[in-house]
């Protein structure tokens, strides 16, 4: 672990192309990076899909979780149903998305012209691709918070909802009085490792738009695979992958100080 990243400090103050050898340039892949628009773009770009992201993530999988923490038929079956998705390759799942955002002969829009309704270009439209590929990134990741949050519900001592329902409180008073605090650190967890994952959304644009259209998914992680081994700038992608963990880390401190708090 340490030589990698070592090795990439080293990077940050080098020209390095591969194929030469290295060029000392000091803080000029940094002077670099503060007049680069594409990679604000790409920030922005993430930010705009963990806005989608995470509160349809959190809430799709604490739903199935109390669903499927209740004593139902074929539960086993379910639980093993909504992880599947989580361990299929991300490549296969984009793939079966791909086909279901066709514009022309993709389910979906055929669902949409049969109920009246306008065909929607997923993909490559600026306005919906983003959005399309936070839909599909949330149905294969769903399985695993389902998880987390069934590990937490199953946690809480079920004489708090007997006391609970003694005292006169209904099911939703129960869950935002009993449910929520008592799952406090698992929302924290599941916040933390949605953020994490859709800072290092790559596949998913890799596949299906690959940073289009008009570079309205191009994620930073793409960004920065394009810039090391499209261009052979190993410096500038090395300098980018070092300001992109750094806000990784910021966003992930903010957020968690603003949930403990509110939750």
């Amino acid at each position: 672990m340490a030589y990698p990243l070592v090795f990439s400090l080293v990077l940050v103050f080098h020209e390095w192309d591969i194929y030469t050898p290295m060029r000392w340039v000091g803080l000029h892949n940094f002077v670099r990076l503060f007049r680069d628009e594409l990679f604000l773009q790409s920030i922005f770009n993430i930010l705009l899909f963990l806005a989608i992201h995470i509160p349809l993530q959190i809430a799709m999988a604490l739903f199935f979780a109390v669903m499927l923490n209740q004593k139902i038929r074929a539960r086993d079956f379910f639980r093993a149903a909504y992880f599947m998705p989580v361990v299929i390759s991300g490549v296969v799942i984009s793939i079966l998305w791909q086909q279901l955002y066709s514009q022309e002969n993709g389910v979906l829009n055929l669902l949409l012209a049969k109920l009246g309704f306008d065909k929607i270009p997923w993909l490559t439209s600026p306005e919906w691709a983003m959005p399309s590929i936070a839909i599909m990134a949330t149905w294969k990741n769903v399985g695993l918070y389902i998880v987390l949050f069934l590990a937490g519900l199953q946690t809480i001592p079920g004489d708090l909802y007997e006391a609970a329902e003694m005292d006169g409180a209904n099911k939703w008073q129960q869950f935002w009085g009993i449910t929520l605090p008592m799952i406090n650190s698992t929302m924290i967890l599941v916040m933390i490792l949605s953020t994490i994952g859709g800072f290092s959304l790559f596949i998913e644009p890799y596949v299906l738009t690959g940073g289009g259209p008009m570079n309205r998914t191009l994620s930073a992680m793409l960004y920065i695979y394009k810039q090391a081994f499209y261009f052979n700038r190993m410096g500038y992608a090395a300098t980018l992958g070092f300001c992109f963990a750094l806000i990784i880390l910021s966003v992930v401190l903010v957020q968690r100080k603003v949930v403990e708090q509110e939750v």
